[in-house]
């Protein structure tokens, strides 16, 4: 199996190495010469893969999509750049290959209108990864995928897609779901608050979900992405072990309450969430300090929109994507304070939003 990497950031960079020293056939597209430069120089230096020290993996790196045919084309880009790698891609895929989207969000309907459905897959990754600089990666956190063919699915399909998730196994644990939407959107659930929150605090996740205010942030933002999924008929489902969303979500008490054994719970939940991804940064940060577009528009955005559409209020969503652009724009800083700001502002939209 031919396997191109679209992206070489956090994400695409440890998949291409892990990959690559599996003896895989792999290659790695990036339009960032800094980046193709140093691995063409030294290899991937790959670290904190569960192993001591740091090791460098030689990867074939291209700067444009090569004129060969690919059996799976892996699209690892930032979910603003999906669009386009897939476009890019599209010659050099088999006629019978398929496309698997590792970003978050739900960008697997943007990938089939350019591909077709039926060439479209979804790897939910639970995972975490971060370009210490060009050419060098770190895992930040362990875990696999949740692997799922796009709209609705059979057995079949999932059977279909045991020879990608053979190749996937060499990352981590690989779930074949039926369910991917409800895959799809717990992880945006989760992805929404902390790679929002991490972006506006401007630290790791951690540190952050150290702070009992954070933590309330992050669970109002998830109780808004699990009223629209549920306004859209989806059912939700863990993510590689992580939460139960609809458990975690708000109840309408709980809103109002400032402390009680269920809020107790699920503060402690987000705490040890914190701790097993204490070292994840947020990628939407990450891309803003690199000078690109954040995918805040792809995750708290997509929630926004989806509940406007459905007559759902979204106040914290709407506060949080407003922050993330300020920050992007150069407007405000990211720093606990702004976080601080973050509730009254939604409190504010709140109110506005039940007048």
């Amino acid at each position: 199996m031919r396997l191109l990497v679209m992206g070489c950031g956090g994400i695409g960079g440890v998949t291409t190495a892990l990959l690559a020293e599996s003896g895989h056939d792999v290659t790695t597209y990036t339009t960032n010469a800094e980046i193709a430069d140093a691995i063409e120089r030294g290899g991937i230096e790959l670290r904190g893969d569960g192993s001591s020290g740091v090791r460098n993996v030689r990867a074939r790196v291209v700067r444009e999509v090569p004129p060969e045919r690919f059996d799976v084309v892996l699209l690892c880009t930032q979910p603003p750049q999906v669009e386009e790698a897939a476009r890019a891609a599209l010659p050099a895929l088999t006629d019978d290959g398929a496309m698997v989207c590792f970003q978050n969000g739900l960008c697997e309907a943007r990938v089939a209108a350019i591909i077709g459905g039926h060439r479209t897959v979804g790897a939910v990754v639970a995972w975490g990864a971060a370009m210490l600089a060009p050419g060098v990666y770190e895992r930040t956190a362990d875990g696999g995928f949740a692997l799922g063919a796009h709209g609705k699915s059979n057995l079949s399909d999932t059977q279909r897609l045991g020879p990608i998730a053979n190749v996937l196994e060499v990352i981590g644990p690989v779930e074949l779901t039926d369910n991917l939407a409800g895959k799809r959107w717990s992880k945006l659930a989760i992805n929404a608050a902390i790679s929002a929150l991490g972006t506006i605090g401007g630290d790791r996740l951690g540190a952050l979900l150290q702070h009992r205010f954070v933590r309330r942030l992050a669970l109002e933002i998830m109780t808004e992405c699990v009223l629209v999924a549920r306004a859209e008929g989806v059912r939700l489902e863990k993510v590689s072990g992580t939460v139960d969303l609809d458990w975690l979500a708000l109840t309408t008490e709980e809103k109002s309450m400032t402390g009680s054994p269920s809020l107790v719970a699920k503060h402690a939940m987000l705490l040890a969430v914190g701790f097993r991804f204490r070292r994840m940064r947020s990628s939407m940060l990450a891309a803003i300090e690199r000078g690109r577009t954040p995918a805040v528009d792809f995750l708290n955005g997509e929630v926004c929109e989806r509940g406007r559409a459905a007559g759902i209020a979204t106040p914290m969503n709407d506060a949080a994507r407003a922050f993330v652009w300020e920050i992007a724009r150069g407007a405000r800083k990211s720093s606990l304070d702004s976080l601080r700001e973050l509730t009254p502002k939604a409190s504010r939209l709140r109110s506005d939003e039940n007048a």
